[in-house]
């Protein structure tokens, strides 16, 4: 996975919902998106992205690190179920 396209892709999330006027509607809007459109190993390689940093990697906008960082557990994607 691209972390670098993932990274890219929820700061273009986050430019769109960071012109409402409540930022934590934006916050909100930004974690819930993500949560309802982002299959569940795109939300683990972001969220892993902010866990292990990698030097020369498009760095992830300050809206979209506080929408993630606050709404980490829902945008957690729940563990696979055992065979």
């Amino acid at each position: 996975m691209d972390n670098q396209n993932l990274i890219d892709m929820a700061n273009r999330i986050g430019d769109f919902f960071e012109s409402m006027p409540d930022h934590e509607e934006a916050l909100t809007g930004i974690a819930d998106h993500i949560r309802r459109f982002w299959e569940p190993r795109m939300r683990r390689a972001l969220l892993q992205s902010l866990d292990e940093p990698r030097a020369g990697e498009l760095e992830m906008s300050a809206i979209v690190r506080e929408a993630v960082l606050r709404h980490r557990e829902q945008l957690t994607p729940a563990a696979p179920a055992a065979v």
